[in-house]
């Protein structure tokens, strides 16, 4: 009878010591849960039922994931990626092709006419040229102003300036009708455009064009230098091409 009695008293000593741990054990860790089977509580899904969570507190949870869960690999990833980059790839591709700024060119075609008047000591001539103007973007291009000086002999001797050109629509080419009045003063030119012994009255004339042009939100000065032949002597209303 009396080692019974002590092993009774033993095992109720383990379970106190057993409870006090369990004490302090809660007091380190927030009571995420209870062992003590209280019906106030729902089934922890987590712990398979081995666990107890307060009621009401269900959606505060942590599900953790593990490393196998087809869920961590989506089907077919790298070829969304990869089409997703040839897609933007593409994109940037065509946007850059055609947003690209391309050459616009004036282009002297040809001499349509000479008109000269003489006057006491000096000469006025009007000489009406035909320029193409050719636009290579995929946008419009806006004329903004076109200057035009003159020049015999390196003398400047007419100045054109015109600001109310029409814009050039995309990938096309316009046709302008550009007059120049021209005035020379020089005593040796003016004998020789009025001389009866000679029957062409040729002068070289310098033409230095310079046009400013808009498009894409930003703006570009084009110039060109030629020459063309024309007859001081006698109108001509015959056009011959620019060489």
């Amino acid at each position: 009878m009396v080692s019974l009695g002590n092993s009774n008293n033993h095992a109720e000593g383990a379970d106190l010591k057993n409870g006090s741990e369990r004490a302090r054990t809660l007091k380190h860790f927030p009571p995420y849960g209870t062992m003590s089977g209280n019906s106030s509580a729902d089934t922890c899904p987590t712990c398979r039922g081995t666990g107890r969570i307060p009621r009401g507190h269900a959606d505060q949870l942590v599900a953790v994931i593990p490393c196998n869960d087809v869920r961590l690999k989506p089907r077919r990833t790298k070829l969304y990626v990869c089409t997703s980059m040839l897609v933007c790839l593409l994109l940037s591709c065509l946007i850059l092709y055609f947003l690209f700024p391309r050459s616009v060119t004036v282009t002297p075609v040809s001499v349509l006419s000479v008109m000269v008047y003489f006057n006491p000591g000096t000469i006025q001539m009007e000489v009406t040229n035909l320029i193409n103007i050719t636009n290579e973007n995929f946008v419009p291009v806006q004329l903004v102003e076109f200057d035009i000086q003159c020049l015999i002999s390196e003398v400047v001797v007419g100045k054109t300036k015109i600001s109310n050109m029409t814009s050039i629509p995309s990938r096309s080419q316009k046709s302008y009708i550009i007059k120049n009045e021209l005035t020379i003063s020089d005593t040796g030119l003016y004998d020789y455009c009025k001389s009866t012994s000679i029957h062409i009255h040729t002068l070289f004339l310098e033409l230095q064009m310079t046009m400013n042009i808009s498009y894409l939100s930003h703006t570009e000065q084009l110039s060109l230098d030629t020459f063309e032949y024309i007859d001081c002597g006698t109108n001509s209303t015959i056009p011959h091409p620019v060489t």
